[in-house]
């Protein structure tokens, strides 16, 4: 099949390492949102019946499930059916990854343009994947976002992995198995017109915390 006729949501997914079959269905949903966390979350809270949501606790995995079927069915919300480009000259762009203690990763990414937000991006990597990798799908996810939605003339790339860094800007061989991520970011970043990285430190604020963080929990949800 065509790539350009498939249907959206298999157009706009992305790779991932493991994950439960009900943290599966909820990426494929996150994909027919272009990966907008916010939206889609609000999207399952509002079809889940009674007053629950995504990550209630007295939601049961079939309410999640027949909700996200809902969903589906009726396409991608209006603001997410086209691809427009945002009209920027300059964009800082912030990924990061999170990982939960017994494997949970998410990954996270914030376009910016003048400090305004173009796009706050989330989802899980796998329900047992280590920090590292989950940096790289945030770049990955990042770069992929950037490439769909603007045509900057620099970007200013702000990451607090140094192992990526070193990897992907250094001249140290990784030791993390960064695949199917590693040959799309370096593919990615050779398109870019200009663009620079900035290492963030720990106290640095990072907006795309946040979002890996929830990409973590929806990471974690299973067995389902």
């Amino acid at each position: 099949m065509d790539r350009h006729n498939q249907p959206a949501g298999e157009r706009e997914r992305l790779p991932a390492e493991t994950l439960s079959p009900l943290a599966t269905r909820v990426d494929e949903l996150l994909a027919l949102y272009r990966y907008e966390l916010t939206p889609a979350i609000d999207a399952i809270n509002a079809a889940v019946a009674g007053y629950g949501g995504l990550f209630d606790p007295e939601t049961s995995a079939d309410e999640i499930r027949t909700a996200i079927d809902e969903l589906v069915v009726s396409g991608p919300p209006p603001s997410q059916q086209g691809a427009a480009t945002s009209d920027v000259a300059q964009v800082v762009l912030y990924v990061d990854g999170s990982a939960h203690s017994n494997g949970p990763a998410g990954a996270g990414a914030v376009i910016q343009a003048d400090e305004t937000p173009i796009a706050r991006l989330g989802r899980p990597v796998g329900s047992r994947t280590n920090n590292n990798v989950a940096e790289y799908a945030a770049l990955h996810l990042g770069l992929r976002a950037l490439a769909a939605r603007c045509d900057p003339e620099t970007v200013e790339i702000r990451i607090d992995s140094m192992t990526v860094i070193n990897h992907i800007w250094g001249n140290k061989e990784s030791t993390v198995k960064a695949t199917p991520y590693s040959t799309a970011i370096t593919d990615h970043l050779s398109a870019l017109p200009a663009h620079e990285w900035t290492h963030l430190a720990d106290s640095d604020p990072n907006p795309a915390d946040a979002q890996a963080t929830v990409g973590a929990d929806i990471a974690a949800l299973g067995p389902g």
